[in-house]
């Protein structure tokens, strides 16, 4: 184990020791068996496309091989591998969407699927188009638009709809650098077939096809997860809420959620209501059922419902060595294949859900819309079940939670700006100039967009933590999702008290609008709500959002879903900064078209930083030379 690791959390530091004395094994076990990790795949030039390898050339010119065996260099087999990333990112984030859209497909007013916000499924149908959208019966709208959003995944022909959400600028650099997505399993689908043996050996054209298919991801598939998630389960809004392993209750059966998928979760937090399962939890010795989240699935609950997030990605199995979760339910994304091993060192009951992740080692209740609150019911009393079966000598939960502020969607937040200007609306949505207006006349200095993992080649959280804390205190308001939300969250970073930590100009701001300095906006498909929000900021001002002291950063990343995620918010503009340097260095070519190059005809370009503090100096310089040019 790392000191490191274990002198930034302290909660970590009780959990790992505790683990020893269980014989619980854990990622830092794992990560130590493997020793040094292998130095030709961590530069990105080792290829197994074809059964002629695996093929590695050297990362260093004039020194081992420099071709494969079809004659591929490193430029070509680092941007297959690169491309093969932003494609997997995709495919899950879309298929995420695809399941949302298949639960409105089937949403009825007596069903357990509904519509919850039908302003909201009104106004999407009048912005894709759709005939009388504001007179249609409301499950015939939501059935009508649930076909046209299945068809972003398919259609022939054509880009996707969301599109029109970015100002003309943008749209036409898509256009002219024949990057705007078309169906999200075509941008997969061809950029998969660009990456096959005996295809696309021009880096540069690796990189086009693979940023296209990256906002294939973001202007398609997670903004429709995103909007259609909310039409069927209410638009969050600002709540309170808690995080951190202390708010698992150990005088209640706790079920832990892991996971991605808003449907899954949505049932279960439903089937833990039920009188019957309540009742039948307290005839078991239980005080009650007690839901808390992991992950995503933490993050789409607890701003719908305000749901207790136990933690992020590096805690998944922390909760289960608690020793007081029964049952952990999980879908799809970010589960280690570890924890029904775990899981069987304690009483915990591990149940996976999905036919598209299906793990191996304890129980499987196959999860469908048709039968989802039957199979929900179904978990929930096998957990009820097995709250008897705790042992208490194993059962040590750390005292340590932390209140936040959660759900933060756009419109929240511009509910939030409205209620203090008193503006006229400028539509149903209302308007974002009075954020424009703070950063124009100088009280902010910028905005960032601080997203993605947890990673073992970083102290976890410590990054997300580090990065937030000093561009807080230099006027930079921050928005989040996914782990890095959840690192703030534990940080007291999502609390109005955390003003106190900002600069003079940011403070003013929190404290007119009544904001933390650090807004959750949910879940990682959330990110497109970052990217409407900044490209409604841009529009306000008639610009291209590559103008706009804006930043996005994953300071821990470790998925191909947040290289798909890089992808897209470069693609739209804003530069990225990594904290974890992608399998690229062994193409110098290549990383200098990602980290120069492209900004030629993006408009932006990745930075690769692992020092926090070095990053966030990096950021300031780059909003200040944007400041300068729009004369701020």
């Amino acid at each position: 184990m790392s000191n490191e690791i274990l002198n930034y959390d302290k909660v970590a530091e009780a959990s790992l020791a505790k683990a020893q004395r269980d014989g619980a094994e854990t990622m830092w076990d794992r990560r130590a068996a493997q020793k040094t990790q292998c130095g030709f795949g961590e530069a990105g030039v080792c290829c197994r496309i074809c059964a002629m390898g695996p093929c590695r050339v050297s990362p260093v010119p004039g020194k081992g091989a420099e071709r494969g065996i079809c004659g591929a260099n490193a430029d070509t087999i680092v941007a297959r591998n690169f491309a093969r990333m932003v494609a997997g990112g995709t495919s899950a984030h879309s298929d995420h969407a695809r399941d949302i859209v298949h639960a409105m497909h089937g949403a009825k007013a007596e069903g357990p699927f509904k519509i919850r916000d039908e302003a909201k499924l009104r106004r999407i149908a009048g912005e894709w188009g759709i005939e009388a959208a504001d007179t249609k019966e409301t499950y015939a709208l939501a059935h009508e638009l649930a076909d046209m959003a299945l068809q972003e995944f398919g259609k022939p022909f054509g880009t996707q709809r969301f599109l029109k959400r970015a100002p003309i600028a943008r749209q036409e650099l898509w256009e002219r650098e024949r990057i705007a997505p078309r169906a999200i399993d075509m941008e997969v689908t061809t950029l998969m077939h660009s990456t096959h043996m005996g295809c696309a050996s021009d880096y540069e054209s690796l990189f086009r096809r693979g940023m296209r298919t990256g906002l294939s991801d973001g202007w398609g598939g997670s903004m429709i997860g995103t909007e259609f998630s909310d039409i069927m389960y209410g638009t969050p809004s600002a709540r309170p809420s808690s995080s951190n392993l202390g708010v698992i209750d150990a005088e209640m059966v706790n079920v832990l959620i892991h996971g991605h998928d808003p449907n899954l979760a949505e049932m279960v937090v439903l089937a833990a209501q039920n009188p019957e399962m309540v009742e039948l939890a307290k005839a078991k010795g239980a005080k009650g059922i007690n839901i808390v989240g992991m992950c995503c699935t933490g993050n789409e609950m607890t701003m719908r419902h305000g749901i207790k997030i136990a933690g992020n990605f590096y805690q998944q199995e922390m909760c289960i060595i608690t020793g007081a979760i029964e049952a952990v339910v999980v879908d799809v994304q970010c589960i280690f294949p570890a924890l029904p091993a775990l899981a069987k060192t304690y009483h915990t009951r591990f149940i996976s859900t999905s036919q598209k992740a299906k793990i191996s080692g304890d129980m499987y209740i196959e999860f469908s819309e048709e039968t989802g609150l039957e199979n929900a019911n179904e978990i929930i009393k096998i957990a009820v079940e097995n709250f008897p079966n705790r042992d208490a000598a194993k059962v040590e939960i750390p005292d340590i939670k932390q209140d936040t502020m959660v759900g933060y969607s756009v419109e929240a937040i511009i509910d939030h700006l409205d209620a203090v200007v008193n503006s006229q609306l400028e539509d149903e949505l209302g308007t974002v100039k009075p954020l424009t207006d703070v950063i124009y006349a100088g009280v902010l200095r910028g905005a960032a967009g601080v997203v993605g993992c947890n990673n073992p080649k970083q102290q976890h959280d410590y990054a997300h933590v580090k990065v937030m804390e000093e561009l807080i205190k230099r006027d930079v308001i921050c928005v989040v999702t996914g782990c890095a939300a959840q690192a703030a969250a534990k940080a007291g970073l999502l609390t109005l008290e955390a003003k106190d930590r900002c600069g003079r100009g940011l403070l003013e701001v929190c404290e007119r609008v009544n904001i933390p300095p650090v807004l959750h906006m949910g879940s990682c498909v959330d990110i497109s709500r970052i990217l409407h929000i900044v490209n409604l900021c841009a529009d306000v001002r008639g610009i291209d959002p590559a103008l706009l002291p804006v930043v996005g950063i994953a300071p821990e990343w470790m998925s191909e879903k947040a290289v798909s995620i890089a992808n897209y918010v470069v693609g739209s503009g804003i530069n990225t900064y990594l904290g974890v340097i992608p399998q690229v260095l062994g193409s110098p070519n290549f990383t200098k078209l990602l980290t120069e190059d492209c900004q030629e005809f993006i408009g932006a370009h990745f930075v690769f930083e692992k020092d926090p503090i070095v990053m966030v100096d990096k950021i300031m310089e780059d909003m200040e030379e944007k400041r300068t040019a729009l004369g701020i």
